[in-house]
């Protein structure tokens, strides 16, 4: 029996081995962190007994996957403290989620965020017992007697569901049994670390015809200073909150007329058109020409891109003249209709063909939130098409180019490469040339990598980017995705320099994804302290009375013509005020001015950088501020500056 592990070296065993037992051959430390195993993409627990060739990967709290079945085994700590304390409550799901777990549960006791310390203590002390965690199967109808023994009505309910041969998996802890496919840890006693975070009403199964339950959310780790810096890092992101810092700020709203239709502010405006300039600007540079698509086309283009079968839900509809029309969900079914537009030779490819498309989705109302989850927002595609060896370069080009607009605002990121998924389109030939071209130009670049097994669009494998913000949290934004079946569906076509007809290869991407969103990733990133390139207000001007009202306007004046976005705070307050209500409205730099400055023709500045910089020429200040600006410098605050 072969094992191909993740890095590819190979284990050969004569017998059948469970997961943790190749995890313990490959080192003792590997063994310790293991929480799950993954079988040619399937995850599976640590007991499985691996009996054929396969591909695995050990996975632990580091892995995504891993860290599911830790915090799934959560859930269950959870579900059992819940039945001591509560014994007539019923439990209904527990799965891991983003971040940490929930478990819905039905109690006749109105539970609340005040019973979290008692709930807790019990998890601990289960966790203390140290139960080893067992997975049995049983038939169908003896799982259902099973809870309905219990009175457990919702995991009936779900039995139920399932066909009428099913074997049925449960794991036991102690005296708790659950209903779960699992995986989850050996036993309980790794889960050290438990916080239970907030509790809310969920429907159940998501039908609100049904009863309204209460799930509890909570996370977990393995040590209580990875959880303790969770918690600074939550307390953090509140202060950071997009939400908050956009009213603040005057960049956007929203009205009860339009949930989930975000409405940009004038400095909301300008803060998103200077994000697009740069757009444009690094596009042309590159290469690609900017088209612009109807927001709305008809049922038959969507039926052939497939989205009218497999989108629909997701998609505003309406009829024209009798005919169903759709509001479109993405930008490149059009894009193909434009590439269709005239005949193309071999000499026009690779075309880039760039759009910032205004696209709209149907999202449920709890699933909204602030610019991060909307229901209609500017996607920023691009549709390269190109011949099967144009491949490699063009990844490399698009990775370039992604590399170099999260580098100016200063992310880190880490690069997944994700394979077909068994619900795929298309011949196993075009999946290995595609998949092939994809590795093959990321380990030219020498780019790290992991694989995300599976992972893939149902038409192609992609290469996603997963930034890293100012306090560690990851968003997933810049993508690429490599399309034969779109080209197919469409009929697309481009003469060959053997003069016969051949189908194009297709690239989806884009690098800030929905613009609406990387504009609240940037907000919470940068705290809404925007770099001075793109802050909406560059400089404040701050008279210390209206006597030197003239001269700030002649400053004004001047700021303003050289480009430079400033405003004048000309209130009756205090210089004092005034210097703290810039500093709450982040401006990068202050001009203050007095008797001295406007008898010396000077400016006294003030910038977020560096504190007080002195009294400068203006000529002098704008000069530096366009070199700034025109570079896009992003220069670092000093903690004293803001003090």
């Amino acid at each position: 029996m072969k094992i191909t592990l993740k890095d590819g070296s190979v284990k050969e065993y004569s017998e059948p081995k469970t997961v943790l037992e190749i995890a313990c051959d490959i080192s003792e430390g590997l063994a310790r962190a293991a929480c799950a195993g993954e079988t040619d993409g399937k995850r599976v627990d640590l007991r499985t007994l691996i009996k054929d060739d396969c591909r695995l990967s050990i996975l632990t709290f580091n892995d995504k996957g891993g860290r599911d079945a830790f915090r799934h085994t959560a859930s269950h700590i959870l579900a059992q403290a819940i039945k001591r304390l509560y014994p007539d409550a019923k439990l209904a799901i527990g799965p891991s989620v983003d971040d940490g777990f929930y478990y819905d549960i039905d109690s006749d006791e109105t539970l609340s965020a005040d019973d979290f310390t008692k709930i807790e203590e019990e998890m601990k002390k289960i966790v203390k017992e140290g139960w080893p965690i067992e997975r049995f199967e049983l038939p169908r109808e003896e799982a259902i007697r099973f809870f309905e023994e219990k009175g457990e009505t919702y995991k009936v309910e779900l039995i139920k569901d399932l066909p009428e041969d099913a074997v049925i998996s449960l794991y036991r802890q102690g005296e708790f049994t659950d209903l779960c496919a699992g995986p989850h840890l050996m036993s309980v006693k790794p889960v050290k670390a438990v916080k239970l975070m907030k509790i809310a009403g969920a429907y159940w199964r998501g039908n609100e015809k049904n009863k309204m339950l209460t799930r509890i959310y909570g996370t977990a780790y393995p040590k209580n200073s990875e959880l303790e810096a969770y918690i600074t890092m939550l307390e953090e992101a509140k202060k950071r909150d997009h939400r908050k810092i956009g009213k603040e700020l005057e960049l956007f709203m929203f009205a009860d007329e339009g949930p989930g239709f975000p409405f940009f502010l004038p400095k909301g405006m300008i803060l998103k058109n200077t994000l697009m300039e740069y757009w444009r600007e690094i596009h042309k540079r590159e290469g690609y020409v900017e088209i612009s698509t109807p927001i709305m086309l008809n049922r038959s283009l969507w039926e052939t891109s497939g989205h009218w079968d497999h989108y629909k839900e997701n998609m505003y509809t309406t009829v024209i003249d009798g005919e169903d029309f759709a509001i479109k969900p993405m930008n490149c079914p059009g894009g193909m209709l434009v590439y269709k537009s005239k005949p193309r030779s071999y000499r026009n490819l690779p075309l880039r063909i760039a759009e910032v498309g205004l696209v709209h989705r149907h999202e449920k109302s709890g699933a909204l939130h602030g610019l991060m989850r909307v229901r209609c927002f500017n996607q920023d595609d691009a549709h390269i098409f190109m011949t099967p060896d144009q491949i490699r370069d063009e990844i490399k080009g698009v990775v370039r180019l992604i590399d170099e607009v999260y580098q100016l605002f200063g992310f880190k990121y880490f690069i997944e490469l994700s394979t077909r998924p068994e619900d795929s389109m298309g011949s196993d030939e075009d999946w290995e040339m595609a998949t092939n071209g994809l590795r093959d130009a990321l380990e030219d670049m020498g780019l790290e990598y992991t694989v995300n097994e599976g992972d893939g669009a149902f038409y192609g494998p992609k290469i996603d980017f997963h930034l890293v913000d100012a306090i560690g949290r990851t968003w997933q934004c810049g993508t690429i995705q490599l399309d034969f079946q779109l080209p197919q569906r469409f009929e697309a076509e481009y003469i060959g320099d053997d003069g016969q007809m051949h189908r194009p290869i297709m690239i989806h991407r884009v690098c800030f994804g929905s613009i609406e969103r990387f504009i609240g990733i940037l907000t919470e990133h940068f705290a809404g302290k925007f770099p001075t390139w793109l802050a909406p207000v560059q400089v404040k001007i701050l008279p210390i009375s209206d006597k030197f009202s003239d001269y700030a306007e002649s400053v004004m004046k001047k700021l303003s013509d050289a480009g430079i976005r400033c405003e004048i705070d000309g209130r009756t307050e205090k210089i004092g005020y005034k210097i703290r209500e810039a500093r709450n409205e982040r401006v990068p730099y202050m001009l203050i001015i007095g008797q001295k400055e406007a008898e010396s023709g000077l400016v006294s500045v003030r910038s977020r950088f560096a504190g007080d910089e002195g009294q400068k020429e203006l000529g002098d200040l704008i000069s530096s501020l366009l070199t700034e600006i025109r570079a896009r410098t992003r220069r670092e605050e000093q903690p004293e500056a803001s003090e």
